[in-house]
């Protein structure tokens, strides 16, 4: 094991000792050898004991926790870090299952690979990296990975230039590593969708809404429904199949809403229930009477950072309360927040608010968050980031 080293201050691996995967670059004391960005290193403590291995990165995230024992970061680490994600959505019922091939295989910290998220659709895994760390490693991933998939997956299509950090001056490309078919339908709980890998946003199509979506379903009977922040229309064609009375889906994107109407087309041909429009969500809202009594707000995170909280909060508040102020009596409202930074309370304070400026009675009926493959890690709570309530509005 001949790793550079990284010895942390003084007291500084407390977190660590409590299995927390991040090692910030004001705890580190010294290093030896100069780590390049994306090579493993070993961290130890002001004491010389070793505490963990992983990749270094220059940045206030200065390592990214690989392992707490001392081992070979090779191919059978990443053999096995594969396997035990696969066996995970395996007992959820997500593996070899007729109506649905598209899900979550690893979740960065939460399935103890920070920086690294797979997601498959039918027989394409999509990669992407968010650490210099698994873009220097990503070829022995997508070995690791082909055999792992025993032949369930036969592409894998590399797609991070827009999730590294761009000083680390890696210059990905994004393209397939491996096989490279033009194939792009896959199927959630029955329903099939365009996955956009090649220039969508995410890997292609928010996985994790699934659950929610399939929700969802179970409210639409019936009603008017709509879908603001639509982006490919996975919750407009699930109210769809619930039987929904009519759907419009809203976004500002225009190629979205090119991707939602083939959505809901491949489901649903010639179905006159569904239209779509490309439009600011603000002024949309803005302009619409109260024919809706099933509304869905799932916007963009509004906060990437900290210093964006207080804003985006404001956001939040904002956009609820033009659809508590349109909503028909007895509507349904499912709200979210995708963004890491506003935390359950800070979300739910946010649509308190607008609930009060409303002067309407509202009530909880759900609470919300991501699905089982996208799973928190106990000890990186921070992993939390989808937040949803389903409120009925009298």
């Amino acid at each position: 094991m001949s790793n550079k080293k990284v010895y942390l201050k003084a007291g500084k691996e407390e977190s660590l000792k409590r299995f927390h995967p991040w090692v910030f670059s004001g705890a580190i004391s010294r290093m030896e050898g100069e780590p390049e960005e994306g090579e493993i290193v070993d961290v130890y403590t002001s004491k010389k004991e070793f505490i963990a291995c992983g990749h270094y990165q220059i940045g206030s995230i200065a390592v990214r926790v690989l392992s707490f024992v001392q081992e070979e970061i090779n191919h059978e680490f990443w053999k096995r870090r594969l396997t035990v994600a696969l066996d995970l959505r395996r007992s959820l019922g997500l593996v070899d299952n007729p109506l649905n091939n598209t899900y979550r295989l690893v979740h960065g910290e939460g399935d103890n690979l920070p920086g690294l998220i797979i997601d498959i659709y039918d027989r394409t895994a999509v990669m992407q990296a968010h650490s210099a760390g698994m873009h220097v490693y990503r070829m022995e991933i997508a070995e690791a990975l082909s055999e792992v998939m025993q032949g369930m997956v036969e592409n894998i299509y590399y797609k991070s230039e827009t999730t590294l950090p761009f000083k680390a001056d890696l210059g990905p490309e994004n393209g397939f590593i491996k096989g490279g078919s033009p194939e792009n339908i896959a199927m959630e709980y029955g329903l099939k969708f365009h996955v956009d890998w090649l220039k969508g946003q995410k890997t292609g199509f928010f996985v994790d809404q699934r659950e929610n979506r399939h929700l969802l379903e179970r409210y639409a009977k019936g009603r008017n429904v709509l879908n603001m922040f639509c982006y490919t229309g996975g919750f407009s064609f699930y109210a769809m199949r619930g039987e929904a009375n009519l759907v419009h889906s809203v976004d500002s994107s225009a190629k979205a809403i090119d991707l939602t109407n083939k959505n809901v087309e491949l489901n649903f041909p010639n179905d006159n229930r569904h239209q779509a429009f490309a439009e600011d969500a603000f002024k949309f809202l803005d302009r619409m009477g109260d024919q809706y009594d099933l509304i869905i707000l799932d916007p963009p995170a509004f906060a990437k950072h900290r210093d964006a909280l207080r804003n985006a909060l404001r956001g939040y508040s904002k956009l609820n309360a033009k659809a508590f102020e349109k909503i028909k009596p007895g509507g349904i409202l499912f709200t979210f927040s995708c963004s890491q930074v506003v935390d359950k309370k800070d979300f739910r304070n946010a649509v308190f608010t607008a609930a009060a400026q409303s002067g309407r009675s509202v009530r909880i009926l759900h609470q919300l968050t991501q699905p089982g493959d996208h799973p928190v890690n106990i000890y990186h709570p921070e992993g939390e980031y989808l937040k949803g309530l389903v409120l009925y509005v009298e």
